[in-house]
């Protein structure tokens, strides 16, 4: 804050990447009018204290990936058998706290598939492997108001379901989410039978329109690493 750079605009000519929730967090307030790149937004005020996040100052870029392309032909030749999978850490903080929630609601259905999360290529083949055996995929708040899990769901064309109420999510000027995502309520996801009641009456038809639409974005969401 000393350098005459950040001084001469209070550093709003300044790019940050505030790309987890912990990131800068204890200069925030003195950064606020600089510019941050951002996994998702919300305006609940779990993760960002108001007048610190705004989309007419900051930019939402996603997670990458972590998970294999399922291109047309492993689309093609997949057998998704599982209803509902999700494979995470199970106990999040703030607004994560809706995972712990969601399991003791879930767990043991029919046709639901949730395992507690590991690290290493171990844990990345167990998603992968569950995601793409899977129609729906569940997104609830993790860490952010969403996870790297929503884009592994993407690429591996598993439809991915958001639990959010604030939600904004990246290329949301160019991509609509409706036409590849469900999004629920948090106060709907948590009623007793409601949520497989409602991924239950999604008609095939339905879930072949949207994971045909997966196929056609998930290139928004792969990386290239240039050399």
């Amino acid at each position: 804050m000393d350098q005459p750079a950040w001084n001469r605009s209070e550093g709003r000519d300044h790019i940050l990447p505030v790309h987890h929730p912990w990131s800068f967090k204890s200069v925030r307030k003195f950064m606020k009018k600089a510019i941050w790149l951002l996994p998702d937004m919300d305006s609940t005020g779990n993760w960002y204290k108001p007048g610190q996040v705004y989309l007419e100052k900051d930019l939402i870029l996603p997670y990458v990936a972590n998970l294999d392309l399922c291109d047309a032909k492993c689309l093609s030749s997949s057998r998704r058998t599982t209803l509902l999978f999700f494979r995470g850490r199970l106990k999040r903080n703030a607004g994560g706290k809706i995972r712990a929630k969601l399991v003791e609601e879930l767990r043991g259905a029919d046709g639901v598939s949730i395992e507690e999360g590991t690290a290493g290529e171990g844990g990345k083949e167990a998603a992968q492997s569950g995601m793409r055996k899977s129609i729906f995929c569940l997104n609830p708040a993790g860490d952010t108001p969403s996870s790297a899990r929503l884009f592994d769901a993407i690429v591996s064309g598993c439809i991915p379901i958001i639990v959010s109420d604030e939600l904004e999510l990246p290329f949301e000027g160019i991509l609509d989410y409706r036409k590849i995502a469900l999004f629920v309520s948090s106060s709907d996801a948590l009623q007793p039978g409601w949520l497989l009641s409602f991924l239950k009456s999604v008609s095939t038809a339905q879930i072949k329109e949207m994971q045909a639409n997966l196929a056609k974005v998930c290139r928004f969401f792969l990386v290239e690493i240039l050399k």
